[in-house]
């Protein structure tokens, strides 16, 4: 290991009281080297809980990143990477999983201070990153390419699909789950042969780069990852727009997944885009009163709901609301706000001042437009949790699914409760949505569920369950929530151009008839 590549401890700027307490620096991953940005500035990466500064980060710009693309145009073109035993590729990614486990406290311990999550969230996070990353070397392994065997008659020719590399790829994640969401890119990308420009959000870079120390420490060659932290009208845009770049995969708003289609299009660049949501969560008369209440908290309240595919909108039939509602305000009301490292913790902060106002800001208008707060709705009023930013767990009763509070992505842990009478009715406004991420049915009867299910207009659909998203099946949305798929085998094609070669085994002039339209014998 280089000694750029270590972990930089300088001052803590103003500290007077301890001026000898220090803290961790960060810098860009370029080329197979750690390098400060070109202007030579940083930010600030702040814990949501205390404010505290986790790290300072170097702030990459417009030229960084066009260094970094560069690098992975160069390693694409004429490195060792794309043209590597498949088995050997395969190894280097499943060494990065073998390195996250190793690290597993330390790197949930820093995902916590980075983005709020609490310590029981973040460490399944990590674990599935190295769980995500084992399965991604696997798929690296396999031999993508298709016979087809119906194509032509034996003896005339024979027909196959290659899958490659589609050559470099941007990659552009948010911050609710900062290493899981670079391996959802980095994993499939690098076991198609491709080589990557990833830029982690501004919020949550650090467990980005001690990523890039792992794939550093492994000895991947020069180029063939680069990790860029910086801010979206500076980086992000230069990622996309950059001719050099051949694919982008984006997950975030879909605001911004608009720009990046756009700015894309200049170039008619692939791309893959995960993302608002706006899911639908449909409780039918007959299911499990006391299964479907914890299901629906789990749904909503996971990660404080800063979960692009949360359980937003809560479908309810008229029968069952009041008893369902009883239950709900109860749990809800037990639901322990508090430090993120605290095991006893169910919901940390949000993920910044901003953030928390935006969320309160939707709380404002839902009671504009007429909608009950039947619980929460507020920031916690407890001086022990005066320095974060911390939204109560919230439930609108008596919502319309034309509100504001049930069209829009809030990305906080604000529930609407729609009353509903049929179920074509319970359908009809799940599917009255600009989005189409995730969406959920409560029954006990599996056909009567599996009916509903194949109405909804979404690209997953968890029956008597939520959030259980695995890397071996397809996650992706229908309409404004992106387009193309992540994850398993499809989201490994996504990274990928088919190919089709033709191998003629005729071998003769003469028995090519089609040539005479052309060609005279």
């Amino acid at each position: 290991m280089t000694p750029c590549a270590k972990k930089r401890r300088v001052p803590l700027e103003g500290d007077k009281k301890n001026p000898k307490k220090l803290m961790t620096s960060y810098q860009l991953y370029i080329n197979g080297q750690f390098v400060d940005s070109t202007s030579k500035q940083t930010f600030d990466s702040i814990n949501p809980f205390n404010q505290e500064i986790v790290a300072k980060v170097a702030r990459a710009n417009a030229e960084d990143a066009k260094l970094a693309i560069a690098a992975a145009r160069k390693a694409f073109d004429e490195g060792p990477w794309p043209r590597m035993k498949r088995e050997e590729r395969a190894a280097m990614l499943k060494a990065i999983s073998d390195k996250i486990n190793e690290r597993k406290k330390e790197l949930t311990k820093l995902e916590v201070d980075d983005s709020g999550s609490t310590i029981r969230k973040a460490g399944e996070d990590i674990y599935l990153s190295a769980r995500n990353m084992n399965y991604f070397s696997k798929l690296a392994a396999m031999e993508l390419t298709e016979p087809l065997t119906e194509l032509s008659k034996p003896g005339i020719s024979q027909n196959i699909v290659v899958r490659e590399p589609v050559g470099v790829v941007g990659a552009i994640i948010p911050w609710n789950f900062p290493l899981k969401m670079a391996i959802w890119k980095l994993g499939p990308a690098l076991a198609a042969g491709n080589t990557v420009v990833l830029k982690p959000s501004e919020l949550t870079p650090c467990t980005a780069i001690e990523l890039a120390k792992i794939i550093h420490e492994i000895g991947f060659p020069a180029g063939v990852v680069n990790i860029v932290p910086g801010f979206g009208n500076e980086v992000g845009e230069e990622i996309v727009k950059n001719p050099m770049v051949d694919k982008i995969s984006f997950t975030g708003s879909t605001a911004v997944g608009k720009r990046v289609m756009a700015l894309a299009a200049e170039h008619l660049k692939k791309v893959t885009l995960e993302c608002g949501g706006k899911s639908a969560n449909i409780v039918l008369e007959d299911a499990d009163l006391d299964l479907a209440v914890d299901g629906a908290m789990y749904a909503i309240f996971y990660h404080q709901g800063q979960c692009c595919e949360a359980g937003t909108r809560l479908f309810l039939p008229k029968k069952l609301h009041d008893e369902f509602i009883d239950k709900l305000i109860a749990k809800t009301k037990r639901l322990k706000l508090g430090d993120p490292k605290d095991p006893t913790t169910d919901l940390g902060p949000v993920i910044s001042k901003k953030q928390q106002e935006r969320v309160l800001g939707y709380v404002t208008k839902g009671k504009q437009e007429g909608a009950t707060v039947a619980v929460g709705g507020n920031a916690p009023n407890d001086a022990k949790l005066a320095k974060g930013f911390f939204v109560e767990p919230t439930v609108f009763t008596g919502v319309k699914n034309s509100m504001t509070i049930a069209q829009e992505e809030i990305f906080g842990p604000v529930l609407s409760v729609i009353q509903y009478e049929t179920e074509d009715e319970a359908v009809r406004m799940a599917n009255d949505s600009i989005y189409g991420l995730g969406g959920g049915v409560w029954s006990k009867d599996k056909d009567r569920a599996m009916s509903v299910a194949s109405k909804l207009r979404t690209g997953t659909v968890w029956i008597n369950e939520w959030h259980l998203i695995s890397e071996k099946a397809p996650f992706g949305g229908y309409k404004q929530s992106g387009v193309g798929r992540e994850l398993g085998l499809e989201g490994l094609k996504e990274y990928t151009e088919a190919k089709h070669v033709h191998i003629d085994e005729l071998g003769s002039r003469d028995k090519k008839p089609w040539y005479d339209t052309v060609v005279p014998k």
